[in-house]
């Protein structure tokens, strides 16, 4: 890894701790490049203003976390145990998208939409926007083998993320961390939304 490299980490690092903990017009700039031990002109240089700095937090945030749940799990071969596997991709989703640091930002995100679309928009490409896409894309691809009957994939898609995430994801968000489901809980729920999402697109 560069010099520069290693400078734009920091002062992502950095970013990252101080809006999470004060809020966009929280954040000194200032301070941030101290906490980064590079100078304020090197942060500019980096990221060219303190709302790009924070767009590309939320997008680096949202993309590492969905890179953890898709990138790593290939498609189940024929004959594996589907619900096993749709249980296992939700509980790992699950896991990683209840997070405080995540549920922290999605909170700070709405609300400055107000003020920076550009962050609301930044969010929802990288985060559930992508996420439904890939599992689109799968779903497309167990259902040309026979293993689901997904005609709109995208829909397919979108029925599992929120039959997962909806009602753990509200009351995180409305509630605080100490909603966010313990293992048990959570495993019942995907356990419950696997069943379901089942019902409507296993195979016939």
């Amino acid at each position: 890894m560069g010099r520069s490299e290693r400078k734009h980490r920091a002062i992502l690092a950095a970013a990252q701790e101080m809006f999470l903990a004060g809020g966009y017009l929280g954040t000194n700039m200032d301070e941030l490049a101290a906490r980064s031990s590079v100078s304020k002109q090197t942060v500019y240089k980096h990221f060219g203003s303190k709302e790009a700095l924070f767009v590309e937090l939320v997008t680096s945030m949202t993309d590492a976390a969905g890179d953890r749940v898709h990138n790593e799990v290939a498609d189940p071969a024929d004959g594996d145990d589907l619900v096993g596997f749709l249980e296992s991709y939700a509980d790992r989703q699950l896991d990683i998208v209840m997070t405080p640091k995540l549920l922290q930002l999605r909170r700070l995100v709405i609300g400055e939409v107000g003020r920076f679309p550009d962050l609301a928009e930044a969010l929802y490409e990288h985060g559930p926007k992508r996420a439904i896409g890939m599992l689109a894309a799968m779903f497309a691809r167990l259902t040309e083998r026979g293993m689901l009957h997904a005609d709109d994939a995208t829909a397919a898609a979108t029925a599992f993320n929120w039959l997962v995430m909806g009602e753990s994801l509200n009351r995180a968000m409305l509630l605080g961390d100490a909603a966010i489901p313990s293992t048990a809980e959570r495993r019942a729920q995907v356990r419950a939304a696997v069943r379901v999402f089942l019902a409507a697109y296993g195979a016939r």
